[in-house]
């Protein structure tokens, strides 16, 4: 652990912090308040993550309580190098994942291991462990920002295997969420949608756009034509 944070703290950029900072609401009133950063690209975080990925999940779970950023992130990488490489712990690893899913603090956490590893395992394992079946459910109620986000880009997974019904069910759980996180990621994810199927898009906007946050639309329909895009937000 000792020669992890000293790797890590070496690759300090004290240029890239103020931009990195821009990337993350730190003030009083942001979902990152308090929270340090390095100034550490994502490549170079990669490349500690493959260097230390027999890193014990006890200091995964210390990583994961920093309030360094940086630290946080690399937490997210080793698991998902954990995850990729080492096929008979993926359950384990998963379960790791549940169990704290709300240390995964930063939307850039979420992103990175949402798809590699809750959504791939659910989708390629959660059949053969009915617990599980309603997880990603569970978390979109969840009162964890992080949990909540979890839900929906998990999803993204499945999008890419050209199934769309979680995402439908996980955005109507989401529809009405507070947070403007949540609306940039179901909209994000209805876009996804709409690039595979754009019917299962239209489908859900006819049935909801008058309720949908802006932010939410707006992402949703991005790709729409201006015309369409124009009549959906003068409906909505």
């Amino acid at each position: 652990m000792q020669s992890l944070i000293k790797d890590l703290h070496t690759l300090k950029n004290g240029q890239k912090i103020a931009i990195y900072k821009n990337f993350h609401k730190t003030g009083d009133e942001g979902y990152a308040k308090g929270e340090e950063f390095l100034g550490i690209t994502v490549p170079q975080l990669r490349k500690l993550a493959i260097k230390y990925q027999d890193t014990s999940f006890h200091d995964i779970k210390k990583l994961l309580r920093s309030r360094i950023h940086e630290e946080k992130y690399l937490a997210t990488l080793i698991l998902v190098e954990k995850y990729k490489r080492e096929k008979n712990s993926r359950k384990k690893v998963f379960d790791f994942c549940i169990e704290n899913a709300s240390l995964f603090s930063g939307w850039d956490l979420v992103d990175t291991v949402a798809p590699s590893i809750f959504g791939h395992f659910l989708y390629h394992m959660g059949r053969d462990y009915p617990a599980y079946k309603k997880l990603l459910a569970n978390l979109a109620k969840s009162s964890n920002l992080w949990e909540r986000r979890i839900a929906i880009i998990s999803t993204s997974y499945f999008i890419r295997q050209n199934q769309f019904d979680e995402t439908i069910k996980i955005s109507e759980i989401l529809l009405n969420d507070c947070h403007d996180l949540i609306h940039k990621a179901v909209g994000w994810m209805l876009r996804e949608v709409g690039k595979k199927d754009i019917s299962s898009l239209k489908g859900f906007l006819n049935n909801h756009y008058k309720e949908m946050p802006r932010t939410m639309l707006r992402y949703a329909i991005e790709k729409f034509p201006e015309k369409e895009r124009q009549k959906y937000l003068k409906r909505a």
